[in-house]
């Protein structure tokens, strides 16, 4: 019963910006746990959401262009 108190409390709040990382982060990685989702789903907002995949987005192909960019270098010596 104190979890269905907890999740009427957090109802109006939104997420603060850890969690949104944190949430998003799992979701790239596909171990978001269900209770999570619903709590996105309920407590964030969708264009928040979108700018942060984005987010997310940009920076793993700019991972993946930097250790490409390093591995031709140390290839070519």
């Amino acid at each position: 019963m104190d979890n269905l108190d907890k999740n009427s409390e957090d109802d109006g709040a939104q997420l603060s910006f850890w969690e949104l990382v944190k949430s998003t982060s799992s979701a790239f990685l596909g171990v978001q746990s269900n209770a999570n989702r619903e709590r996105d789903f309920r407590r964030g907002k969708l264009s928040h959401f979108i700018w942060m995949g984005l987010l997310f987005g940009m920076l793993f192909v700019l991972t993946l262009v930097g250790v490409v960019q390093l591995v031709l270098h140390f290839s070519a010596n």
